[in-house]
């Protein structure tokens, strides 16, 4: 019997469990991205490296290789390239090409959202030259973003219509569309989920909380900390959950990763900030923590095995008995790493499950590039109360050093939450 061929399309350090957990059930593993270097290329059985958005290539490889599945999870814009390639190679799909501004177009998304009575913050989308008119209906301070970027770029946190003037060739200087999303700003609490849908209806994986500190004026606050399950799923579980329905329903997609990420504050309603087909890198290894299901499994059971697949869904609860949580530390651009000796240090503590230190002595920090955070750490001890415990111990702790002695990251905090 012919070995099964799967084209995993990225191979950095998220796709590393993915790829041993595709060997492990005997299938034959071709990693394709941009990275030469990248450490799922040690692991895979063959590795190509190509620009993941050079779809005929990819296509024609998938046909060298007689390749019989594609899959890849994570990132907005690796999803968007695995729908246009498995399309155009006749590969198994769950979302298809034409519906993909759904997920990917802010503007589009925005719409769905308002034709669905979905809560979502008020917005508009503005052109160059726009007039002080086109705000009247907004309240700042508000968040600016671009119309079809993904990751952050470009985002920023604005309090008049005089720095939305400032700042909207910086906001689109990457954007093939030349006009920007303003949106009113919610600090409410945020949440990220993730869920798979299985014949059309929602099977709800994960509720996080996720946690952000404040850092720069202009700057939206960092990404501090993840939390499963959220200490508040039970106030948004099924709100949440029907809101993820009503988005399937309307886009069609009957099976594959649906994920959201939505505010919430005590006695309002939820608002949603965005939906995407993936699942959320650098914290799904949180739910095999929590309760032992890993999202590769499920990502490689919708290839080859539905009857795991359909299995592992009907027992699974997002209300986790244990808690873990993943830590980032983000460093301030442009400073140069020196000892890392403390951010070791604390790799080692009870609690802390996996660290990963991004940059080497010598380097400087580059935000938004191959390396996400300066530090991150996953923990996992039982509770709520022993997670909060160790992240605080550890947020007292933290430092990576420049070689003037400058700390390089940012500091964390943890939020209040109601009683």
């Amino acid at each position: 019997m012919m070995k099964q061929r799967l084209l995993i399309l990225g191979s950095l350090r998220e796709f590393v469990q993915l790829i041993q957990l595709a060997k492990s059930r005997g299938i034959y593993t071709i990693v394709c991205d941009g990275y030469p270097d990248s450490i799922g290329k040690r692991y895979a059985d063959k590795a190509y490296d190509i620009d993941v958005g050079d779809t005929d290539r990819i296509v024609s490889i998938c046909q060298l290789e007689r390749v019989d599945g594609i899959i890849t999870s994570f990132s907005d814009y690796l999803f968007e390239c695995m729908i246009k390639i498995a399309n155009k190679a006749g590969l198994k799909c769950y979302f298809s090409p034409e519906k993909l501004d759904y997920y990917r177009n802010k503007d589009v998304m925005k719409q769905m959202f308002h034709e669905l009575s979905i809560p979502t913050a008020k917005y508009v989308r503005l052109p160059y030259g726009f007039t002080d008119n086109d705000l009247n209906n907004l309240e700042f301070p508000v968040v600016v973003k671009p119309i079809d970027k993904y990751g952050s770029r470009g985002v920023l946190v604005l309090y008049s219509i005089e720095e939305i003037r400032k700042y909207f060739n910086f906001i689109c200087a990457t954007s093939e569309i030349k006009e920007i999303l303003v949106e009113e700003y919610n600090e409410g609490y945020e949440f990220n989920m993730m869920s798979w849908i299985l014949d059309g209806k929602v099977h709800v994986i994960s509720i996080a909380d996720r946690e952000k500190t404040p850092v720069c004026t202009n700057e939206i606050p960092i990404s501090s900390r993840n939390v499963y399950p959220s200490r508040l799923i039970n106030y948004v579980y099924e709100e949440a959950k029907g809101i993820l329905q009503k988005v399937a329903n309307y886009t069609g997609q009957t099976s594959g990763a649906l994920s959201m990420q939505f505010f919430w504050s005590p006695g309002e309603t939820i608002s949603v900030c965005e939906v995407a087909g993936r699942f959320f890198g650098y914290e799904h290894e949180l739910v095999d923590y929590c309760c032992g299901l890993k999202v590769e499994d499920l990502l490689l059971d919708y290839l080859y095995d539905e009857m795991s697949l359909r299995k592992n869904l009907k027992v699974h609860s997002p209300f986790f008995a244990k808690n873990s949580a993943v830590l980032y530390f983000h460093g301030k651009s442009g400073l140069m790493v020196d000892n890392q000796d403390a951010a070791r240090k604390i790799s080692s503590i009870k609690g802390v499950k996996d660290a990963w230190l991004f940059y080497r002595s010598g380097e400087r920090i580059i935000p938004h590039g191959v390396n996400p955070y300066a530090v991150r750490y996953y923990i996992s001890d039982g509770s709520r109360t022993e997670i909060d415990r160790i992240t605080k111990y550890i947020y007292e702790h933290i430092s990576i050093l420049s070689p003037e002695g400058e700390n390089v990251l940012f500091e964390n905090k943890i939020p209040k939450y109601p009683e």
